[in-house]
């Protein structure tokens, strides 16, 4: 048996595979987001602080198994998309959002600059 590709879903044995993307204010912030699936659509709970690629499992929603007619999960993997054109207010706004962020905000950054310098003592 052959499976043909889809334009949005990927198959992973009995699992799906989609990947979502979302602004930089619903993984901020947190959002309601409704996801296709292949029953329909439904809907699925960002947290605020969601970071790129990030995976949220549906359970029962993925492929049917021939053998034991159970059902995969459909894995929801999240892409945060970053604006690419921005208006003079948009970017002032960032400016003072930034001005506002310290190492608490990017756990990861901070981490990830800790490694470098101990690579370096």
């Amino acid at each position: 048996m052959r499976v043909k590709p889809h334009e949005i879903f990927h198959r992973q044995g009995d699992d799906l595979i989609l990947e979502l993307p979302i602004s930089f204010v619903q993984a901020a912030l947190g959002a309601e987001i409704e996801v296709p699936t292949l029953e329909g659509k439904t809907k699925i709970r960002i947290p605020a602080g969601t970071q790129p690629g990030t995976i949220f499992r549906i359970r029962g929603a993925g492929v049917r198994n021939m053998h034991t007619q159970t059902r995969g999960d459909l894995l929801v993997k999240v892409n945060v998309e970053v604006p690419t054109h921005l208006t003079s207010a948009q970017k002032n706004k960032l400016l003072e959002f930034a001005a506002l962020c310290d190492e608490k905000n990017t756990p990861g950054i901070r981490s990830f600059w800790e490694k470098v310098r101990k690579l370096f003592k």
